[in-house]
């Protein structure tokens, strides 16, 4: 869901980006008595809200303070807190989020308040950020998309970039420094109120339930000094700020120019495009990451020949092939294996054998949720014959959840029955798009 800003917050925002963009050595030192302006902080309330998280440490849920002391209430105190400076910060609940590979992450969920005034701090100070970010940067940015990274990769492709970095920043979110952080932010944002927020937020301490149910805290605290937690409102532009440094040292020395490599960032997933040796792009990365007390992940960044073999970068999976019309290379560009894969799994899940006692309509409502979701990402680039394969599956895992559904043990006459047509007109499956999902690169 988005939201329209107010017109009065939206002009205040463009005055502020103008003004930063005009004068690239400004330090901004009047910015917190708009924090906690009333409709700052219930237009950051929306936000939030539209974002349907989980309630933080406190156990507040939206619908417990809509039902209770009602939304003007909570942010007249809120707003009370801020302009009094008697605000602080409460701990940060942990859960842990599974990945494809086994592992876990970790994910901070601050309370709702802390929460709505992060927030209201992003409105103010993300003009100023985006004044400054460069063009290499593609994640959690205004009318920026990962979609728009993949663009970006596949033309320096086709500009023959074959020779590719493909870099992983070990621990990247626990692991950035918070006086350099800070000290960052200060080069443009000098208002002490705005970094006390900040420092807070970044020092806030992290609880966790235990299997038993008690809850005990496992980090942050004033002691800590490294990491901002994944799943605060603040934290995604903060970890971009950081990471910011690099691009601007890319862009300052001319490594696109000297060394013919191109960077693209999202975030800190990132990739180094290089018309020639590696050697030397490699090098000034692992310079500036020194400088800013980062790593490379040895084992998982690798050094890859794009006209040979593939590469993978948010979720997509890149190479260069030949046209067979043309004769010509091309960027290639399809969903990943382990995205496809990860979607087939999700399916065979929702269609156990398991499920048969739920409602059918339950069980095709909660795939097509899966399958639109997925679809709206991933239909993009070279996908046409990914899509087909993952619509056969689909079609394939739907007819034996209603083979054992309906006990058709012929498996002709359970064809017969359960026909492709029959799948989509009469149960309601969502059809996954086989046609070439290209939006802006085929134009190159």
């Amino acid at each position: 869901m988005t939201l329209s800003t107010p017109e009065k917050i939206r002009t205040l925002q463009r005055k502020l980006y103008c003004k930063a963009k005009s004068e690239p050595d400004f330090r901004f030192y009047a910015l917190y008595d708009k924090i906690y302006r009333f409709d700052i902080l219930s237009h950051a309330y929306h936000l939030v809200r539209s974002n349907r998280g989980a309630p933080g440490s406190d156990g507040v849920s939206f619908a417990s303070i809509e039902d209770g002391e009602g939304r003007e209430c909570f942010l007249r105190k809120l707003q009370e807190e801020l302009q009094s400076k008697s605000y602080r910060a409460q701990p940060v609940r942990r859960v842990w989020i599974p990945k494809a590979d086994g592992s876990k992450r970790p994910l901070g969920i601050p309370t709702i308040r802390d929460r709505v005034a992060q927030m209201a701090v992003k409105l103010i100070i993300e003009p100023i950020c985006e004044a400054d970010f460069c063009d290499t940067s593609y994640g959690f940015r205004p009318k920026r998309s990962a979609h728009d990274a993949v663009d970006a990769v596949a033309e320096s492709l086709l500009r023959r970039h074959g020779h590719v970095i493909d870099a992983d920043i070990s621990k990247y979110f626990d692991t950035i420094p918070h006086a350099k952080l800070l000290a960052t932010v200060a080069e443009r944002i000098s208002d002490g109120g705005i970094l006390w927020l900040l420092k807070q937020w970044l020092k806030a301490a992290v609880v966790e339930e235990d299997k038993n149910g008690r809850r005990r805290t496992t980090g942050g605290g004033k002691g800590n000094r490294l990491g901002t937690p994944q799943g605060g409102v603040i934290s995604p532009l903060l970890a971009n700020l950081y990471l910011h440094l690099l691009d601007r040292i890319w862009e300052r020395h001319e490594c696109a120019t000297r060394y013919g490599a191109r960077i693209v960032r999202y975030a800190d997933d990132l990739v180094i495009l290089c018309a020639g040796s590696v050697e030397r792009p490699l090098g000034v990365l692992r310079e500036v990451l020194s400088l800013l007390d980062l790593r490379l992940n040895e084992q998982k960044t690798r050094i890859v020949n794009a006209y040979k073999e593939r590469f993978d970068f948010l979720g997509f999976s890149f190479c260069l092939r030949q046209s067979h019309k043309s004769g010509k290379l091309y960027p290639h560009v399809e969903p990943s294996r382990r995205s496809v894969q990860r979607v087939k799994d999700r399916v065979k899940l929702l269609t156990d054998r398991k499920r048969t006692p739920i409602p059918l309509d339950d069980v095709v409502a909660e795939v097509n949720r899966s399958l639109r979701g997925w679809s709206e990402y991933f239909h993009y680039g070279n996908s046409s014959a990914v899509f087909g394969h993952v619509k056969w599956q689909v079609e394939e895992r739907v007819r034996l959840h209603l083979r054992r559904r309906f006990k058709l043990y012929s498996r002709y006459h359970a064809y017969h029955l359960l026909s492709s047509s029959t799948l989509y007109d009469r149960y309601g499956l969502f059809k996954l798009p086989t046609t070439a999902g290209w939006r802006k690169m085929h134009a190159l």
